[in-house]
């Protein structure tokens, strides 16, 4: 039975490119939790930047270099990585990679996106 506090995810989130070679689509989100599969293809690029949230960057596949303030890290299939909240980050996409990124709290920005794109009105 599903409730307020449980809830299976549905696949209808819509792909979102976030800058070229790089898209994300919503896996699952709750109250304080938010959750994205992001698709890099190999020499992407997503600049430095930084957001509110905490985030765990989980690599399902691929390989690439997590620039954290400045300092490269090489992360490859299985690794995991913790950014604190408002801490600059970009990445360089060395393989095709697939990523599960977690937030807390939530990507209401992204949300939002998925909602406009949902109904058409995506710019």
């Amino acid at each position: 039975m599903e409730n307020q506090q449980t809830r299976k995810m549905k696949r209808e989130n819509p792909t979102i490119e976030i800058c070229p070679g790089i898209t994300r689509r919503t896996v699952a989100n709750g109250k304080t939790m938010y959750q994205m599969l992001a698709t890099l293809a190999a020499g992407s690029r997503m600049p430095a930047h930084s957001h509110p949230q905490e985030q765990i960057v989980h690599i399902l596949e691929g390989q690439m270099r997590l620039i954290v303030d400045g300092v490269p890290h090489e992360l490859s299939t299985g690794d995991s990585f913790y950014l604190a909240s408002n801490i600059p980050h970009g990445v360089e996409t060395i393989l095709p990679t697939r990523v599960l990124d977690t937030f807390s709290p939530p990507r209401d920005d992204y949300l939002a996106i998925d909602e406009k794109a949902r109904q058409g009105t995506a710019s």
